[in-house]
């Protein structure tokens, strides 16, 4: 470190992105700040992770922890229909048409469903112990980019506002976006407004649509007949599931105070899974998730970055937020150091992580796009042999690469095939999202 800072970096946000970013840059040598505002662990959404995490987790050594920490493996990942008879139907095990696809998770990709409390934990003392001066219950109002070679982080003691002077600014923040709201920056989605209202029950039979108990820990996808519309269900423990309720916002406008309502009204969308609800014990209160799907201008500046959350979410329909935040981290550490190395931490120096991420982004935003455009024929592509490796291979995560994905492209013309077709058999099932949406 030269001059007078306190810090080389400085991090708002200790959850899985400024835990990871933080280890990453204290190993690299530099003197590194967390910020965190919560003090931990605090229950958070977002609990089960992509196999393109792994190799962060490797990378930054705290691999070890997470596996010994007692965490579901993840085994596999699948969809199913609330409509008798959609999707595949006889071609599935179970026979009833409930089931629209499934994939299993072997080998080296298999990765974890995690309790975020106990998870995000894990990564901020790995950081911590690596060398990273970690402040937690410690809230940043503002940083001031007036010398933009010499950013100031302020944080909130009491009634004062202590500067903490660094070389650069990482924002971590999540989906409070400290630097998007400062710098008016955020933009909101124009397809996505989605909101999530989730829980966890103790007690509940996952295997509602087959009785295998190698499915007990898979994650599931539960799509209901409601525009948008879908069920999360994740292993925590053997006996605790996270079960949450996604679908556009307008659905849940004027009816805050109806919260138990709400989410029963949209269980009941699917009645088995609601019935094996029924028969458990809901351990948590019913929670709120809203400003789901935004964007930035910039994430990058003269003596900042954004990853994670704090840069971007589209929708967590593929539970893609821990691994966008564990792998922007990794990105924006290789760019750090490298301006560290140059003594230059002005905006040209992370053009290219910009652009990377932005690409990756899009990439993902496109696929989610087509996939709600799509719907339950999602699994016509999954099941076919032809494109199932490249699904696949979204799924996971591995997003970041420059070139164009093939099976978009194709995905893409099937869906403006529908479009444009009013007498293709898929037309009345095509939602009314923008098909080519590509905002990133």
């Amino acid at each position: 470190m030269t001059g007078n800072f306190d810090f080389d970096i400085g991090i708002i946000g200790g959850g899985p992105a400024g835990s990871t970013i933080a280890s990453y840059l204290v190993k690299a040598g530099l003197k590194v700040a967390v910020f965190e505002r919560d003090m931990f662990p605090r229950p958070h959404v977002g609990e089960s992770l992509v196999p393109a995490s792994n190799p962060v987790l490797q990378e930054t050594g705290v691999w070890e922890e997470v596996a010994k920490a007692g965490f579901p493996r993840k085994t596999g990942a699948a969809w199913s229909a609330s409509t008798p008879g959609a999707g595949l139907g006889a071609d599935q095990p179970n026979g009833k048409g409930r089931m629209l696809a499934y994939i299993p998770f072997e080998g080296s990709i298999s990765t974890f469903h995690v309790d975020r409390g106990k998870f995000d934990t894990i990564l901020l003392k790995h950081a911590r112990n690596l060398g990273a001066e970690v402040f937690t219950g410690t809230r940043v109002t503002r940083v001031d980019f007036a010398d933009p070679d010499r950013p100031v982080i302020y944080v909130a003691m009491g009634r004062q506002e202590i500067p903490i002077r660094v070389r650069m600014v990482v924002d971590a923040s999540g989906r409070s976006t400290l630097l998007g709201h400062q710098m008016k920056m955020k933009q909101n989605d124009p397809n996505f407004d989605q909101f999530a209202i989730h829980t966890w029950f103790s007690g509940y039979k996952r295997t509602t649509f087959i009785d295998d108990p190698s499915f007990n820990n898979y994650i599931f996808i539960h799509f209901l007949p409601i525009s948008h519309s879908w069920i999360w269900q994740i292993p925590i423990t053997e006996e605790i599931t996270s079960i949450g309720v996604v679908t556009p916002r307008s659905h849940f406008r004027g009816r805050q105070d109806e919260r138990e309502a709400f989410f029963w009204e949209f269980a009941n969308a699917f009645p088995e899974l609601a019935r094996n609800l029924r028969r458990a014990e809901r351990i948590r209160p019913l929670t709120v998730e809203s400003d789901y799907s935004y964007s930035m201008q910039e994430i990058r500046g003269d003596g900042f970055l954004m990853i994670g959350d704090a840069a971007r979410f589209v929708d967590p329909i593929f539970s893609s937020g821990v691994s966008v935040a564990l792998n922007t981290a990794r990105l924006a550490s290789q760019a750090i150091v490298g301006a560290a190395e140059a003594g230059d931490f002005r905006r040209p120096r992370f053009d290219e992580f910009e652009s990377t991420v932005r690409r990756g982004l899009k990439h993902w935003y496109e696929f989610i796009t087509l996939y709600y455009k799509l719907n339950i024929y999602f699994s016509t592509f999954l099941q076919d042999p032809r494109y199932r490796e490249d699904v696949f291979q979204l799924i996971q995560g591995n997003v970041y690469d420059e070139t164009d994905k093939p099976v978009l492209q194709i995905m893409r013309r099937t869906v403006n095939e529908v479009e444009s077709n009013p007498d293709h058999p898929w037309r009345a099932n095509l939602n009314k999202l923008s098909a080519m949406a590509t905002q990133s």
